[in-house]
């Protein structure tokens, strides 16, 4: 039996794969969704080339497939990667309490440890100094994803990638103003540190704690920036503070 093509349901936003060249009231959601990320994106119905570069800066930024594409279930990362974490009131003394709670907790040897919430717990043996990171990384480990957060004041309603690691190497004295990832390519000295690592390039970038990664694109997956799988180092810069 034929089914009048009047009949057969269109695709929705949450099940269409946008690309560049659609129009309609999904491209406007996708174009919404990238100014809540904090990109200046024009708001007009039309995929055309700004908001396709747009959208695959955010693609990098967040860990997912650098296409220009975005299918329903990369909508659904990015949402989460946006929303405010849970239980969470911004910098309050109530949403602080539990990052300084495992911050001020040790664990055994040189390797942090990260908690069923998704915070690290520093390793005893470790420098105050990386101590001190680890805490200010804890303090906006759930915060939601914002292009160019943590630039324009250190406690902000959402970091980017650089902004995040900024904050929490401010956190423990090592730097003193914020950096985009392309000027952390040259930051501080060349190769894998004993205690941090900064991997960066002009696109993205993250950094290795005492065994943990930080990284916004864990933001989308888990709800944490904090990781214990590694990732690819292929084209970043690797850093390190002096000393560290």
């Amino acid at each position: 039996m034929l089914v009048p093509l009047f009949l057969v349901a269109a695709p929705s936003a949450e099940s269409r794969t946008l690309t560049q060249g659609h129009r309609g009231q999904e491209v406007r959601e996708l174009q919404k969704l990238l100014r809540r990320a904090g990109f200046k994106t024009k708001v007009d119905g039309v995929f055309g080339r700004g908001t396709y570069r747009t959208l695959r800066r955010l693609e990098r930024e967040l860990g997912l497939r650098v296409d220009g594409r975005l299918t329903a279930s990369e909508r659904r990362l990015v949402e989460r990667a946006l929303a405010p974490a849970e239980g969470t009131g911004g910098f309050s003394t109530d949403s602080m309490s539990r990052p300084r709670a495992v911050s001020s907790q040790t664990a055994p040897g040189d390797k942090a440890q990260l908690t069923e919430d998704g915070l690290a717990i520093p390793p005893a043996n470790a420098p105050e100094e990386v101590r001190k990171v680890i805490e200010a990384a804890n303090e906006i480990a759930k915060t939601p994803y914002k292009y160019g957060g943590g630039h324009g004041r250190w406690k902000d309603s959402g970091y980017d990638c650089s902004g995040s690691v900024s904050y929490a190497l401010h956190g423990g004295g090592l730097l003193e103003t914020s950096m985009s990832s392309g000027g952390f390519t040259k930051w501080g000295e060349a190769g894998e540190g004993k205690w941090i690592t900064i991997y960066a390039h002009g696109g993205h970038m993250y950094m290795v704690v005492a065994g943990l990664r930080f990284d916004t694109s864990g933001r989308s997956k888990t709800g944490s920036r904090w990781q214990r799988s590694m990732r690819s180092s292929s084209g970043f810069a690797v850093r390190h503070p002096e000393g560290f």
